[in-house]
């Protein structure tokens, strides 16, 4: 098959941006032109000479030589404005953008049916780890099962830092923020919405379900204290920030974010600091574990690479899964088994949302509470009482 021509226009020359174009000036054998850089601040020294920028998005928007958009803003609302138009102009799209995309899925999925052209968006999920390609071809007809993994990088690096280095939560994301793992207001991260957002994009891949971020429960790690740190630790287990999804006895898929309690012999035990790690489960193939950089320049931009490399031979997602149409649903009644760190407070008004109690200690200050509980009543009690203590989920 003959490859086509690439002439790029890309929106956003930050970390991943400049990642990228350092990638394809070691990659000489994969011909693309980046022919303008469209930037916002027009008082900020770059690299490049000046006329490789722009400030004005229709000058690559309603550029004809440009075949190929690649967007990577952080404004989801902004970047969502440049990828329709990109789209409706009959430009590829490529983004990293997975807030933008979790928000505006449905919308995404018929600009490309109604333009035939593609997005790609594999760096949007998990970076280096091509977890989209492998959901769409490898798996097109497998039975999937499951999907569970750490997809998020500054989460995973911060719990790292809190288990191999002693340190406190506030003292490993001070640590994160410093070596820009974390952003200053890193609440996208560790309150688990960054997380959120991937999870959503990969059902769609997995499970051929269309969700909006609201129907997918999260919580972060931004309330896991001193006490969960030490009972894990002497437990022999890490906390990690899991997504999880997975189909149920009913026959609908069960899908939430939670920090979890992971043992030795699980893959994720050893996925530390930046990395993120994916275990599948399929009727057939039983279990299969993803494991890669989640963060940084260049692995980011190895996915946009990636995915300019699938353009080039008129590549798309066909999204088998929602083409299927096996009429999934989402369940929310399925029951979890938690830890519940609390105040004394708490354990008497969390106590009648549990499904069932295994274990309940106390102190003067604090304690904790094991048990199950209904994913529908732990959305409700969270709801209710949002800066209560910590939930976390317990190991298999």
């Amino acid at each position: 098959m003959k490859k086509k021509e690439l002439v790029v226009g890309v929106f956003g020359f930050g970390c991943v941006g400049q990642g990228l174009y350092e990638v394809l000036e070691k990659t000489p054998g994969f011909k693309t032109t980046i022919k303008k850089i469209c930037v916002k601040d027009r008082n900020k020294r770059r690299s490049l000479d000046d006329s490789m920028y722009t400030f004005e998005k229709d000058d690559i928007l309603n550029d004809p030589e440009i075949n190929v958009v690649i967007e990577l803003i952080d404004d989801s609302e902004a970047a969502f404005e440049i990828v329709s138009q990109a789209l409706n102009n009959k430009k590829a799209v490529v983004s990293a953008n997975k807030k933008m995309i979790a928000e505006n899925f449905q919308a995404l999925l018929e600009l490309q049916r109604i333009n035939e052209v593609p997005l790609l968006y594999e760096a949007a999920c998990c970076a280096s780890i091509p977890i989209i390609r492998n959901l769409e071809e490898y798996y097109d007809n497998d039975l999937l099962e499951s999907i569970e993994g750490i997809v998020n990088g500054s989460t995973n690096y911060i719990l790292t830092k809190t288990d191999s280095d002693n340190l406190t939560y506030s003292e490993a994301l001070q640590l994160a923020q410093s070596l820009g793992y974390a952003e200053s207001n890193p609440s996208l991260d560790t309150e688990g919405y960054d997380a959120k957002f991937k999870l959503l994009i990969l059902i769609a891949h997995a499970f051929g379900i269309l969700v909006k971020p609201t129907d997918i429960f999260n919580i972060g790690i931004n309330l896991i204290g001193d006490l969960e740190i030490q009972y894990a630790k002497e437990k022999g287990y890490k906390i990690k920030l899991v997504a999880n999804a997975y189909k149920t006895s009913e026959g609908k898929v069960a899908c939430y974010v939670l920090p979890k309690f992971v043992r030795a012999e699980s893959n994720l035990y050893s996925v530390k600091d930046a990395y993120n790690g994916i275990i599948t489960k399929t009727s057939f193939a039983d279990t299969q574990f993803f494991l890669g950089k989640g963060a940084g320049a260049h692995p980011t931009a190895s996915a946009v690479l990636s995915d300019l490399s699938a353009l080039s031979y008129n590549y798309q997602y066909e999204y088998k899964k929602i083409l299927q149409n096996e009429n999934l649903e989402l369940d929310t009644d399925c029951v979890i088994d938690v830890m519940f760190r609390h105040s004394s407070k708490e354990s008497e008004e969390v106590l009648p949302y549990f499904h069932s109690i295994d274990e309940i200690y106390k102190n003067q200050e604090h304690g904790y509470i094991t048990g199950t509980i209904n994913l529908q009543n732990l959305k409700n009690y969270k709801d209710q009482f949002p800066d209560s203590g910590s939930f976390i989920q317990l190991t298999n």
